[in-house]
């Protein structure tokens, strides 16, 4: 009997720190933005399914008794908590009043020709934005005319909207042959499950299907239905596919990719061809457009903190 409930102990003790690891790896990621997490955001973007918040719940308090990390009105961060939920807090408000304004700029976004499907990404697809953010979009494109769609939607912020990009920053096409990413990390994970789809049924589903390694990664997430805005000037937009669904329009879309390389490479010429196409991937099926690439940054941020709480626990968190 004794051997039994040691042997229980053992086992009940191993999942403990292999949940509370899980744990440890979600609030050094999220660190990495200074952003606090709810008990309800741990449990959904933990790498393992987690259950019984109570039972969590303790193993959070535990870590905060270690002083692991800090918790504060209802949120838990690696340091600094009161500062953070604070800053958290205003963040959401600035998000939930923006967020309208990215259903707008969405529509008009969906009216361009070749356009089948507009998410909105980055912060704002996390419920977060800065004072001086910027409303990102993902958007998938008809095979063969990705450039022409995003060259027309690159024209219209400049010259419309005098290249402002605090309402429609286009950073990341793809189009429907290529829906797979292909950067499988946990940054790109996240934001594939946090991607708030808003036109393009059928598409985005098509999407999140090919891409359900991210959502095993994340397993306690669920893949979210569009929105579906109607999009502007629809037959406008039939028109101008219309005229450009022959020879023309293939040739200038491969004419606007390669102007858009040749200016990417003189403009960022410092990066070396592997940073380049990493931060500035450029093929016909897709164009990624992550100057900064900022995915490096933030993989390299975690790993640090990852490697502090190892040192600081003494026991490994992978």
């Amino acid at each position: 009997m004794n051997d039994l409930m040691d042997r229980t102990t053992l086992v009940d003790t191993d999942e403990c720190t292999r949940v509370q690891a899980a744990l440890l790896r979600t609030l050094a990621y999220f660190d990495v933005f200074k952003h606090p997490l709810s008990l309800p955001e741990l449990l959904r973007y933990a790498d393992l399914k987690l259950s019984h918040e109570g039972h969590i719940r303790q193993l959070l308090d535990a870590l905060v008794t270690r002083g692991a990390i800090e918790h504060h009105a209802g949120y838990w961060t690696l340091s600094d908590a009161a500062t953070r939920v604070h800053h958290r807090e205003l963040s959401a408000e600035r998000a939930k009043a923006r967020f309208p304004q990215a259903e707008r700029m969405t529509r008009r976004i969906a009216s361009f020709p070749f356009v089948q499907a507009v998410f909105i990404s980055g912060s704002l697809s996390k419920g977060c934005m800065a004072p001086d953010g910027d409303i990102d979009y993902f958007i998938i494109t008809r095979p063969g005319r990705l450039w022409v769609a995003r060259t027309l939607l690159i024209l219209y912020k400049k010259f419309f909207l005098l290249n402002s990009r605090r309402d429609f920053c286009v950073n990341y096409f793809v189009d429907t042959e290529h829906l797979t990413v292909t950067d499988h990390d946990r940054y790109t994970a996240l934001e594939v499950v946090t991607l708030i789809p808003l036109y393009g049924n059928g598409t985005t589903e098509a999407f999140f299907d090919r891409n359900a390694w991210a959502f095993a990664h994340y397993p306690a997430t669920h893949v979210p239905r569009s929105k579906e805005v109607q999009a502007q000037l629809p037959r406008l937009k039939a028109l101008l596919e219309r005229l450009l669904n022959g020879r023309i329009g293939g040739s200038l879309d491969s004419w606007a990719m390669q102007l858009t390389w040749h200016f990417w490479r003189w403009k960022f010429d410092h990066l070396d061809p592997k940073a380049f196409d990493q931060a500035l991937r450029t093929r016909t099926y897709v164009s990624k457009h992550h100057p900064r690439d900022f995915r490096h940054l933030v993989l390299d941020g975690y790993e640090l903190r990852m490697r502090n709480l190892e040192q600081q626990l003494g026991r490994s968190l992978r």
